[in-house]
């Protein structure tokens, strides 16, 4: 079963900043489990996993991406959600072919998922500390902080792109070629992650406040 993180939540609302965040809070919150197991070469394995998930993702992504004009453009939050569902689950099989599947953290799974796009959002989430990894565990308040700035930039970005939906046939080879390596990069980043030695951080309790 997923390990389930209840994180703090935003108000619903139906904009797609708010749906972007809802997606990504849900991903990151319920680690999904694997059947994979820790391999005699898990750089082979996790490389292995990486191209298959990073071309599902491009499979997934272009055909969202047929549909031209305006209907193109109702399928980019779905197409989104899509690749972050592939991508999880990608992360949590490479950290199973490592043997890392009990500490895997919402953390880690933000940090693999975000570290090549959103870098300076994620980088006080895992940090080497000689030669071990660091991942520090976050308040749910930090947490819910890191995800909406995540999700305003994925939106910036998103609307830029936007344009390639309009094109067919380039439109949709476009948008499967940016998913590959989009979903490759985290894949890249995980198999980094997980085969360094990980020290997870206590998450530390609430101070009270003074009265």
């Amino acid at each position: 079963m997923p390990k389930k993180t209840t994180l703090a939540t935003t108000p619903p609302d139906n904009d797609p900043l708010s749906k972007l965040y809802n997606a990504i809070e849900s991903f990151i919150s319920a680690v999904p489990s694997t059947d994979e197991h820790k391999s005699k070469d898990p750089v082979a394995r996790a490389r292995h996993i990486s191209n298959s998930a990073a071309a599902k993702a491009a499979l997934v992504s272009g055909g969202l991406a047929l549909p031209p004009g305006p209907l193109g453009l109702a399928t980019i939050l779905p197409d989104l959600i899509a690749i972050y569902k592939i991508q999880a689950q990608m992360v949590a099989d490479i950290a199973g072919v490592f043997g890392k599947t009990a500490s895997l953290t919402p953390e880690q799974m933000l940090y693999c998922l975000f570290k090549h796009a959103a870098a300076q959002l994620v980088r006080d989430l895992v940090t080497r500390v000689g030669e071990r990894v660091l991942v520090r565990r976050v308040s749910l308040r930090v947490m819910q902080r890191i995800i909406q700035k995540i999700a305003g930039r994925v939106t910036q970005r998103v609307i830029g792109k936007a344009i390639s939906r309009w094109l067919p046939i380039i439109g949709p080879l476009a948008v499967g070629g940016y998913a590959y390596y989009d979903t490759a990069q985290v894949g890249k980043t995980a198999t980094e992650l997980f085969q360094q030695e990980i020290k997870v951080e206590a998450r530390q309790a609430r101070k009270k406040r003074k009265a």
